[in-house]
């Protein structure tokens, strides 16, 4: 009987043992995968900036069809592009089908009319749905997209073709 325990106690002690190695292990693949979050006092070194990614356009959310704030940012790390949603991103929960897009013109709000503030196609891409309502999040620009062909950052309710808000992007 003690002898059957003993390789009870062995097998689940060699069991535990090989499966903290390999969390360990996927765990290190994560962390290396994750980008470092940069303090407001770091954001302003530049060289700190350039070992994780360079920001290359900028904006602050103005209002459209729903109450919309909060900064975004697209920023390029190895040849790729990302649009990163800053922790004061804040949009109504209120629309259905919510996506975020790149827009062609660098005032989608006034180039367009209230209430709803649709928008025409072609004029826009849509890069993914809206992950949440608020905070820090982050959407892959898609190499086929040429980021010079749009000025700003729109959140827009597909469904009903309406814009809850919109950023000019900026240098």
């Amino acid at each position: 009987m003690k002898l059957a325990n003993l390789f009870i106690l062995t097998t689940t002690t060699l069991t535990i043992a090989g499966c903290v190695g390999q969390v360990a292990k996927q765990q290190a693949v994560v962390n290396a995968s994750v980008p470092v979050s940069l303090t407001p006092a770091q954001s302003l070194n530049k060289s700190v900036v350039a070992q994780n990614s360079l920001a290359i356009q900028s904006g602050s959310f103005v209002s459209g069809e729903h109450k919309t704030q909060g900064t975004v940012r697209i920023t390029t790390k190895e040849g790729k592009s990302t649009l990163e949603l800053g922790q004061s991103f804040k949009t109504s929960d209120s629309g259905p089908d919510l996506v975020v897009i790149l827009h062609r013109s660098d005032n989608v709000i006034g180039s367009t009319q209230p209430p709803s503030y649709p928008l025409k196609k072609g004029d826009y891409v849509i890069l993914a749905p809206l992950q949440k309502y608020s905070g820090v999040q982050s959407y892959i620009i898609p190499t086929n997209i040429n980021l010079a062909d749009y000025k700003s950052v729109g959140i827009l309710c597909r469904k009903y073709n309406a814009t809850f808000g919109a950023a000019k992007l900026s240098s």
